[in-house]
C-alpha cells in the first residue's frame, strides 16, 4: 500500500507541477510570449516547408539532423488541435514518459526512486520552457537508451542512432557501454539504423545534410561560457563588443570574438580525448557506469559548446536523473550541482533575459558567470568521481585488485 500511496502522490505532483507550467506557457507570465514564439512561430514555420517534402535548409536557424523534421510534423497526429496545443500536448506525453521510464528502473535490484523525484520536481523549475522546445522529446530517446543498456544493448543502439538523427547528442550515451559484445552490438546497432534513418530522410526530403553549414557557422551565444567571460570584461569596460540576433540566438560580435568561438572547440575537443582516454584506462564497472559516463560527456559537450541554452539543461537533468535511479552511481553530488545550475538558468531566462543579461547589468553577469562556473565546476568533478570509481591503479597487488573489482561501488 506504501508504494501504491507514493505512486499516486507522484501522479498528483506531476499532474499539479504540469498543470502550473502550462498556464505559465498560455498566459504571460514572466514573457512566456517569449517562450511559446519558438513553437508558435519558428517550429510551425518550419512545418510549413516541411509538409512539401524539403527540409528548410535555406532557413539559418535550421540546425539540426533530418529526423528532426519527424517531431517538428508530429502534430499532424492530433489534428483536432492547433499547432501550438498538439506540439504541446505530445511534449506534456514524452515528459510522462521519461518519468514512468525512470520508476520503472527503480524496480532493479540496486534501484532508486531519487531519479524519478528529481525529474519530477527539476523540471516545473524550469517554469514553461520545456514544454516550448522538442528537448524533452531528445531527453526521452536518451534516458531510454540508457535505460536499455543494461539487458538490451541493440535496442540501446537502435536508440541511440535515432537519437543522434534528431539531435545528434544521444550518441553519447554509448560511450560507457560495458567493453566486449555489449559495446559491439550497441554501436552496431546505433550505425544501422542512424544510416537507415538517414536514408529514409534523403529519400523522402530534398538537402538532408544542409544543417551541417548552419550549425558551423554559428558564433559565441551570450549564454555559453566563452560569451559569459565577454560578458563579464564589457561590464568593466574590457571588451568593446555588441550584442547581435543571429542563427536564432543572441551572440556576441567584435574583437576577439571568433579567437573564443574557435577555443570552445578546442575545449570540446579535449574534453572528448579525455573521455577517450578513459574508456581506454576504464577497468572497473558497475551498473551505474554507463549512466555515469554519458553525463559527464554530455556535460563536456555542453559546457564548452559555443551555446548553452537554457534547454540544454532538460539534458542534463535527465541524465542526472537515470544516474539516481542508481544506488551506485558517482553522479550524486553532481546532480544537485545541477539543479543548482537549474535554478539560476531559470533567472538567467525567461525571468531576467531582457532586463538584465541582453542589457549587460551587473547581476546579469554574476548570474551567467555563477551559472556559468558552477556548471564547470560541477562537469570536472563529475569527470574526477568517473575516473576514481572505474580506473584502478595498476600497481595494486592482483588480490587486492580482484578485491575490489569484485566489491560494490561506492556511491
Amino acid at each position: 500500500m506504501r508504494g501504491r500511496g507514493a505512486l499516486l502522490g507522484i501522479a498528483g505532483i506531476w499532474l499539479a507541477t504540469r498543470a502550473a507550467m502550462l498556464w505559465m506557457l498560455v498566459h504571460d507570465f514572466f514573457s512566456s510570449n517569449v517562450v511559446r514564439v519558438e513553437v508558435t512561430a519558428t517550429y510551425h514555420n518550419w512545418y510549413n516547408v516541411l509538409v512539401h517534402w524539403t527540409l528548410p535548409h535555406n532557413d539559418i536557424m535550421w540546425q539540426y539532423p533530418p529526423a528532426a523534421a519527424a517531431i517538428f510534423l508530429s502534430p499532424d497526429l492530433l489534428p483536432f488541435l492547433t499547432y501550438f496545443q498538439a506540439f504541446v500536448a505530445l511534449t506534456v506525453l514524452c515528459d510522462g514518459v521519461v518519468l514512468l521510464g525512470l520508476i520503472r528502473a527503480a524496480r532493479r535490484s540496486d534501484g532508486s526512486m531519487a531519479g524519478a523525484l528529481v525529474w519530477l520536481v527539476t523540471l516545473p523549475m524550469m517554469m514553461a520552457t520545456p514544454f516550448a522546445r522538442y528537448d524533452i522529446q531528445v531527453t526521452l530517446l536518451a534516458v531510454f537508451a540508457l535505460l536499455a543498456m543494461r539487458h538490451r544493448p541493440k535496442a540501446a543502439g537502435v536508440i541511440a542512432g535515432i537519437g543522434a538523427m534528431v539531435k545528434v547528442w544521444p550518441l553519447l550515451t554509448l560511450l560507457g557501454t560495458p567493453r566486449g559484445k555489449s559495446t559491439r552490438d550497441a554501436v552496431v546497432a546505433a550505425v544501422l539504423s542512424a544510416a537507415g534513418l538517414l536514408a529514409v530522410f534523403a529519400l523522402l526530403f530534398k538537402d538532408t545534410l544542409g544543417f551541417l553549414g548552419n550549425q558551423g557557422d554559428r558564433g559565441v551565444q551570450i549564454e555559453s561560457l566563452g560569451g559569459s567571460a565577454l560578458m563579464a570584461a564589457r561590464l568593466v569596460d574590457l571588451w568593446p563588443g555588441k550584442v547581435n540576433f543571429q542563427y536564432g540566438a543572441f551572440e556576441y560580435v567584435g574583437p576577439y570574438v571568433s579567437t573564443i568561438a574557435r577555443a570552445s572547440l578546442g575545449l570540446t575537443v579535449v574534453g572528448f580525448l579525455l573521455l577517450l582516454l578513459w574508456r581506454v584506462k576504464a577497468n572497473r564497472w558497475s551498473s551505474a557506469t554507463p549512466f555515469d559516463a554519458a553525463l559527464c560527456a554530455i556535460m563536456v559537450f555542453t559546457v564548452t559548446s559555443r551555446v548553452i541554452s537554457p534547454q540544454y539543461m532538460i539534458w542534463l537533468l535527465g541524465l542526472a536523473a537515470v544516474c539516481l535511479t542508481s544506488k551506485n552511481t558517482t553522479q550524486r553530488p553532481i546532480a544537485w550541482l545541477l539543479v543548482a545550475a537549474n535554478a539560476l538558468t531559470t533567472l538567467i531566462f525567461p525571468i531576467c533575459y531582457g532586463s538584465d543579461i541582453l542589457t549587460n547589468s551587473t547581476l546579469g553577469t554574476v548570474l551567467l558567470c555563477t551559472r556559468n562556473g558552477l556548471l564547470l565546476y560541477a562537469t570536472v568533478w563529475s569527470g574526477v568521481r568517473l575516473w576514481k570509481a572505474t580506473v584502478l591503479p595498476k600497481s595494486l597487488p592482483q588480490q587486492a585488485r580482484e578485491a575490489e573489482l569484485r566489491a560494490p561501488q561506492a556511491v
